[in-house]
């Protein structure tokens, strides 16, 4: 097979290049994944009107068929030229220097070996007609220590192939551990989410699905954030920010998204999703919660919250400016890294009875709300774990 070779080198891409798309053919021998029947979009589109399903978190066009999973890998693996840990694979595809090992959750995204070095990378997999979409965000962004890039791209006939550096754990899984961040360092992390933040607006980006499991840790020590990619972002094409496609997911959505709108600012739009990411980490739930959708929907409709007590005044007053149900009332990303609250030596605060809340009301085990699949057929959605 042939594949077509989109090396990113030093992590790098032309934004003014139009046909930065063009490749560098090469002939290498590949043993490609099937490509996903139907090549259904990988992006999440809420569709409201005022009859919402009270059995869905999400209102989706009807999908016929099975639903498509990309297909386990099944040729042998040949001989390594340097890791000995890759013999022990049973069954691997080869694609190039890589080799693609155990799908991980959801089916898009693969372990892979480089065999030349023993790196391990994340092999993020896309229909190839998504390429143009996918590969677009990095072109219009300029690198970013606090955004995700791939290391390499190929592509073959169906199926797109972007290699990202492994990862250790993302700030979902962090809360959903730890209950609660405490304030100092909640605000050193929140600070490099709001500058990634800012940095996509700056450059003409939205990215629309943000949420606390998009920022991954590149350290073990869990200290150092970036977002891992730039699936489902926006390229504005000027300084008008309004959209018309609503996609969110639930316990991240604006009140603006879920309303008779027919546009929205989709800036102040990320801006809100950050507010919930903030409120989450502070209080260790999600600030709009219920089991019912509709119910769910109501609450962030009226912006009815409530912070948790202990809360320093800068931290109440940040989420406060976040949360406010006028988009044109929330701070711009920029504006949040003034505020008083991230300065650099934020105020240690001494530990609160605020610790203790009903089991009920904190983070949700599993990858978040969005997350909750429907079974087959029209089963309810298990909403919070």
């Amino acid at each position: 097979m042939v594949l077509m070779h989109l090396a990113m080198k030093n992590n790098t891409m032309s934004a003014n290049n139009d046909h930065f798309l063009t490749p560098t053919w090469q002939q290498m021998r590949a043993t490609p994944l099937a490509a996903p029947a139907g090549s259904l979009s990988r992006k999440k589109q809420l569709e409201l009107d005022d009859n919402l399903d009270t059995e869905r978190p999400v209102q989706k066009r009807a999908r016929s068929g099975p639903q498509p999973r990309l297909p386990p890998c099944l040729l042998p693996l040949s001989t390594p030229t340097a890791p000995d840990r890759a013999t022990a694979v049973a069954t691997a595809s080869r694609l190039g220097p890589y080799v693609l090992l155990e799908p991980e959750e959801g089916g898009r995204a693969y372990r892979a070996l480089h065999c030349p070095t023993g790196t391990e990378y994340t092999c993020k997999v896309y229909p190839i007609q998504e390429a143009l979409a996918v590969l677009e965000p990095y072109a219009r962004l300029p690198p970013h220590k606090h955004v995700a890039r791939p290391t390499e791209v190929l592509a073959g006939t169906q199926l797109l192939y972007a290699f990202f550096t492994r990862t250790h754990g993302d700030m979902h899984s962090l809360v959903r551990s730890r209950r609660r961040i405490p304030e100092p360092e909640a605000a050193v992390l929140f600070r490099q989410m709001a500058t990634t933040l800012a940095h996509c607006h700056q450059h003409g980006l939205v990215l629309r699905d943000l949420k606390l499991c998009r920022f991954v840790f590149t350290d073990r020590e869990r200290k150092k954030l970036v977002l891992e990619n730039l699936e489902d972002s926006c390229v504005l094409t000027g300084p008008d920010d309004s959209l018309w496609d609503k996609h969110a997911c639930p316990a991240y959505v604006g009140p603006e998204i879920l309303s008779s709108r027919a546009s929205y600012s989709g800036k102040a739009a990320d801006v809100w999703s950050l507010g919930v990411a903030l409120f989450t980490m502070l209080a260790g739930h999600y600030p709009f919660q219920d089991s019912e959708p509709v119910l769910l929907f109501g609450k962030i409709r009226r912006g009815a919250y409530a912070l948790p007590a202990g809360l320093s005044a800068p931290a109440r007053c940040l989420v406060r400016c976040l949360l406010r149900r006028e988009p044109a009332e929330r701070l711009t990303a920029t504006g949040i890294l003034l505020h008083p609250w991230l300065r650099e030596d934020p105020i240690p605060l001494a530990p609160t009875r605020s610790h203790l809340w009903e089991a009920a009301q904190v983070v949700p085990d599993g990858l978040g709300l969005d997350e909750a699949r429907e079974e087959e057929g029209n089963r309810e959605v298990v909403l919070y774990g």
